[in-house]
């Protein structure tokens, strides 16, 4: 159903919200909550370094049996940052990539998300499942409108 010839820069969200490594988990999280997103390209002087889910982030929340006061938690999860609990090894892709390809390397690897990077490593974009079943969606529907004109 996708075009054969569609390209990842005709699919992918942009441009690219990303978040330094230095910041803490408090902030990515709650970037993720005000922009209802569930993944972040990680940058260091504006090149990709991880990615942070929000799986990561789950990961790394105190737990509910933890016997720290919610002071010391706050306090403790102000200091985590998005560098300690991030993807380092990052598969990334193109804007020029084909959509076949980054669908496969998204499938392959189970990944809910792709990077999207220009030759310098910099984040301009970032494919999601969701970018993927919104284009499928247009695609389809475009084919439907067409065969219900001829």
């Amino acid at each position: 159903m996708m075009p054969s010839n569609m390209k990842v820069q005709d699919c992918m969200t942009y441009p690219a919200m990303t978040i330094p490594a230095t910041a803490s988990l408090r902030t990515a999280e709650q970037v993720m909550k005000e922009y209802n997103i569930r993944h972040l390209p990680v940058v260091k002087n504006e090149k990709l370094v991880g990615i942070l889910s929000s799986g990561d982030i789950r990961r790394a929340s105190p737990s509910d049996a933890v016997s720290l006061s919610i002071w010391e938690i706050n306090y403790l999860w102000d200091r985590l940052t998005v560098e300690s609990s991030m993807t380092s090894h990052v598969i990334t892709v193109k804007g020029e990539t084909s959509m076949i390809e980054a669908v496969r390397l998204m499938l392959e690897h189970r990944f809910n998300s792709l990077p999207v990077v220009d030759d310098a490593g910099c984040p301009v974009g970032i494919l999601t499942e969701v970018d993927v079943f919104r284009r499928f969606i247009r695609v389809v529907e475009d084919e439907t409108k067409l065969i219900a004109i001829s």
